[in-house]
């Protein structure tokens, strides 16, 4: 699914939920999902995750290697 697909999806005020829980505007999902701006990368995270998934990061920014932020680890010392 795509953010826009997934917005137009949504009421208003679930809309607004899912703005609220991105930490991010209506105003700036519409843009993102329009091509106007692009996603930074703790949006399109927080996109990911309160969409359950149904809009994922390769898609929002396909310029950054998520395969390797999916798979790397902390490591300790």
């Amino acid at each position: 699914m795509t953010l826009i697909e997934l917005i137009r999806s949504l009421d208003a005020v679930s809309l607004d939920s899912l703005a609220k829980r991105c930490d991010t505007s209506v105003g700036q999902l519409r843009q993102v999902a329009l091509g106007f701006r692009r996603a930074n990368p703790a949006l399109a995270i927080n996109i990911e995750r309160e969409s359950e998934g149904a809009v994922v990061c390769e898609d929002l920014r396909p310029d950054i290697d998520w395969a390797y932020v999916r798979n790397s680890r902390l490591k300790t010392v």
